[in-house]
This record gives C-alpha cells, sequence and structure tokens, in this order.
C-alpha cells in the first residue's frame, strides 16, 4: 500500500492535502481524486469557477502520478443542496 497526496489548484489558489491517503490499488487514484474534487466544491465557496481547477496526484517522494481536471468530476457530481 502506497499514501498519496491529493493537492487541488487552479493554477493561482491552492488546497494543499498535507496527510494524504493509503491506496492499495493505483487504479483507483482517479477515483479518490474525484472524491477529493467533490469535498473542495462542497467546502469552498458556491461561486467559485472550478473550470481552471484540478487534483494534483503525489507520490511521497513529490512525482506527480496524475493530473484530473475538476471539470470530469462536475459532470458526474449530483446537484448540491442549498
Amino acid at each position: 500500500m502506497a499514501r498519496y497526496r491529493f493537492h487541488c489548484t487552479n493554477g493561482s489558489e491552492c488546497v494543499f492535502d498535507a496527510e494524504g491517503a493509503e491506496i492499495r490499488v493505483p487504479a483507483r487514484l482517479p477515483l479518490r481524486a474525484e472524491q477529493v474534487a467533490r469535498e473542495v466544491m462542497r467546502t469552498l465557496e458556491d461561486e467559485t469557477d472550478w473550470s481552471e481547477w484540478r487534483v494534483t496526484v503525489h507520490d511521497l517522494k513529490g512525482r506527480r502520478v496524475l493530473l484530473q481536471p475538476f471539470a470530469q468530476c462536475a459532470g458526474r457530481m449530483p446537484a448540491l443542496a442549498a
């Protein structure tokens, strides 16, 4: 099992994942990235333009192993409750 960090950014603002998550199967990284994106969208401002946001997944050596745009997640997101 490996630990990965899931950072979110639009190029000027960042949400850093200092703790990371243990992922047993690397093929599950996109699913975890989607969960992280949804959580960030849920907790930050409602009026944020998410079109430039992405999740960058890094291993503990700092190597980027996945780059996933929020837009991929937003299309599958259920409507947020007001």
